[in-house]
């Protein structure tokens, strides 16, 4: 190296033209925030001293600090994920121009926006415990962190039922409202009632007219078990004047539930539900993938054209069981057959909100 140029941006709220360099530099908030070089005249390096980056060893020897008087520097290589963006001034651009609503949109990569998102603590430790810290750069897949979060949730979360697309069921032989025991976790003993009632919805893919021989789930003149509840029978579809199905009459088996003569009766689906008369109404945001890369993980080099259209879709009058009226930020759930959510911070007692952490489904032990 024979000659090393360089240039450092600084701030202090001392104006340095009248107040002079002395005084700018012993201002209390006087800062480096950027330190520019470049080697014998190559390309111009920038060093981010502001967001925590350090100055390298070799350039700190280069200028003639004493190595026993400076702090010590482990250098170590750049993490990127799959379907990620982690460059400082690609993620300032989406905050900018708005394709983002803020630095804690629960699809950035920043501390905000994970935390809104759901992932906690414990599984980002568990996901960089599994990857260890390498030398050279490395691309990890999204799902692995994934599955890390799916983990922690899955012993942790609590169950409930809620419906994000509605169709009505009309139960002729119900009369007034019960109150059905549902477990909180599969391993704890802490459970809940839900209210059952004449009327509920359930998840209108949980309904088939023409169904296949496979499809386990409600069908005319078939049966499907309903979570905590009872059997049903589809006998009526009621449909509007363009043909779609608007409402089913169905039929319950009054010995099926749990302890009942018939509760053993082989059924092959189970479905979950909630009581059209005593549900809450709320918002779900579902979350996706913010960019699309390709089978290798690479992004295009205009990212912003690799931004994905479908990595918010909010459902404004989604349904959920009353036991979640006073929940408040940041406590998770799993929708049962649905995925994981967490109570959003835009949350009030009068609208909830909830954002999907993950679904149930775990890609990462088919792809490893």
């Amino acid at each position: 190296m024979k000659h090393l140029s360089i240039d450092l941006e600084t701030y202090s709220s001392v104006p340095i033209a009248t107040a002079g360099a002395y005084k700018y530099i012993q201002s209390p908030d006087f800062e480096i925030l950027l330190m520019a070089y470049s080697v014998d005249g190559a390309n111009v390096e920038i060093i981010d001293l502001a967001q925590g980056e350090k100055v390298p060893d070799w350039l700190l020897d280069a200028l003639g600090f004493d190595v026993n008087t400076r702090p010590r520097q482990i250098e170590f290589a750049r993490l990127d994920l799959t379907n990620t963006i982690t460059s400082k001034r690609k993620l300032r651009q989406l905050v900018e121009e708005n394709y983002v609503r803020g630095w804690d949109d629960p699809r950035m990569p920043t501390l905000a926006g994970i935390r809104r998102r759901g992932f906690t603590p414990a599984a980002i430790r568990d996901f960089c415990e599994r990857i260890g810290v390498a030398k050279s750069n490395s691309l990890v897949d999204v799902a692995m962190l994934e599955h890390c979060v799916r983990e922690d949730l899955n012993v942790n979360a609590d169950r409930v039922m809620a419906v994000l697309n509605p169709l009505k069921v009309i139960l002729t032989n119900v009369e007034g409202v019960e109150y059905l025991y549902a477990e909180n976790h599969p391993s704890r003993s802490a459970a809940r009632y839900v209210p059952f009632t004449r009327e509920i919805f359930i998840e209108r893919d949980d309904f088939m007219e023409d169904a296949p021989k496979k499809f386990f789930r409600l069908k005319p003149g078939g049966e499907v078990r309903l979570k905590y509840a009872y059997i049903i029978k589809c006998n009526e579809v009621i449909k509007d004047a363009a043909g779609n199905v608007v409402e089913l009459h169905c039929t319950i088996d009054p010995t099926s539930k749990q302890g009942g003569a018939t509760a053993n009766r082989k059924i092959k689906g189970t479905i979950h539900w909630v009581s059209a008369s005593e549900c809450l109404k709320a918002e779900v945001r579902l979350y996706d993938y913010l960019l699309t890369t390709d089978e290798h993980g690479n992004l295009p080099e205009d990212f912003i054209a690799a931004l994905n259209p479908n990595s918010l879709i909010v459902v404004e009058n989604a349904l959920i069981e009353p036991s979640v009226r006073w929940t408040a930020a940041g406590t998770h759930y799993q929708f049962l057959r649905l995925g994981y959510f967490v109570v959003d911070k835009d949350t009030t007692p009068e609208h909830l909100v909830f954002n999907r952490v993950v679904g149930l489904k775990d890609s990462w032990g088919f792809l490893g």
